[in-house]
């Protein structure tokens, strides 16, 4: 198989997650007889300072021309007093809007070789697996106005949340479509007994549901959510909400895992340039020291071969590779705060020696059986 990938590495710890990922995915062409094609594109604060720009033009043409987008992170303080034009994060924004990359699932499970590093109890974290998936392109983040303005001589300031009954369908149903093929289950979570916004963003649940007879619907208050999330995270198999709501679940329940450090996340389009991304930040107090937990960015990769290129086999081989080191007592500084952890390279080594050496001994298998 032979693919392009758009690699945009970002700011801060970015570029060293997606320089080792790029060696794990060679390892895996390698292996598994693939061609994978690397095209870099400059987003972010990096962008700003190089062309003037959160997200250029030339970026945009490449990321439309591949099969995939890999993006490591954007943003640091150094472009905190930009115009709000020229911040970083406007550039992601921009890229999800450019794109139509209107859903984002984030798979929050737990390793049994982490259960310890969870700051909650081990009967609470053991064995939660679910996704969150979050509408990307509507909501607070991009309504219309979102300014300061005049009030009777008083600065005021307003947001706009706005939704089309399409984008909240269209996310609904993606919601579904994962659910029926995991465990049939849905939490729709909105604040409707507050927002006209969610009143309605439930009657467009029901009116999903009806089309999935298969799989149960469960509203849930968004106050609630938060605390089910820690406190019973196991009722949850598929969580879906709106854009503000939703970035602040994902990250609340990466505490699940320990570290934002080990959360991966798909962005998916509506014409299947879909993006992988790392759930954390830009981290620009350890950038440049080989210090970032590469994982994250590791199990995009391995959800980019699923989803995008069909590839079943080569993502479970990551998956698994991870599992394996992490089994083996490796861990990098965000896991090991007190212990002697692994930089950001000799995890991404440790990870491409398990998936060769379980590839060779998967061909040895098949050989002789």
């Amino acid at each position: 198989m032979k693919k392009t990938i758009a690699l945009l590495p970002g700011d801060g710890i970015g570029k060293e997650v997606v320089d080792v990922t790029v060696e794990v995915l060679k390892t895996v062409a390698e292996h598994f007889h693939h061609q994978f094609h690397f095209e870099y594109g400059l987003i972010g604060g990096e962008a700003i300072d190089q062309k003037g720009n959160p997200l250029p033009e030339e970026t945009i043409t490449m990321c439309k021309n591949a099969d995939a987008i890999i993006l490591g992170a954007v943003g640091g303080p150094k472009w905190d007093q930009n115009p709000v034009h020229q911040r970083p994060e406007r550039g992601l924004l921009a890229l999800r809007k450019e794109l139509d990359l209107y859903a984002n699932l984030r798979p929050i499970h737990t390793f049994e070789s982490l259960i310890d590093s969870s700051p909650l109890k081990k009967e609470y974290v053991n064995g939660v697996d679910f996704v969150i998936v979050r509408e990307l392109t509507g909501g607070l983040y991009f309504g219309k106005p979102s300014e300061r303005v005049d009030y009777q001589g008083e600065e005021a300031v307003v947001d706009t949340l706005f939704y089309k009954r399409q984008e909240i369908e269209r996310i609904l149903v993606t919601a579904f479509e994962i659910a029926s093929q995991r465990r049939k289950h849905v939490t729709s979570v909105d604040k409707a007994n507050v927002l006209e916004s969610s009143r309605v963003w439930r009657e467009v649940a029901e009116e999903v549901a009806a089309r999935y007879p298969e799989v149960t619907l469960e509203h849930m208050l968004v106050d609630n959510a938060a605390m089910q999330i820690i406190r019973s995270p196991r009722q949850f198999d598929v969580v879906v909400t709106e854009n503000m709501f939703g970035d602040i679940l994902s990250d609340e329940a990466s505490v699940i895992t320990g570290s934002l450090g080990m959360l991966s996340s798909a962005s998916l389009s509506s014409t299947g340039l879909h993006l992988y991304e790392p759930v954390h930040g830009s981290a620009p107090d350890i950038a440049g020291e080989n210090r970032a937990n590469p994982i994250a960015t590791i199990l995009s990769a391995a959800m980019m071969l699923r989803q995008s290129f069909g590839l079943e086999e080569e993502a479970k081989a990551i998956e698994k590779a991870v599992d394996n080191v992490l089994n083996s007592g490796a861990r990098t500084a965000d896991l090991a705060p007190y212990g002697n952890p692994m930089s950001t390279t000799r995890m991404a080594e440790e990870i491409k020696h398990a998936l060769a050496d379980d590839h060779a001994i998967l061909n040895i298998m098949e050989a002789y059986s």
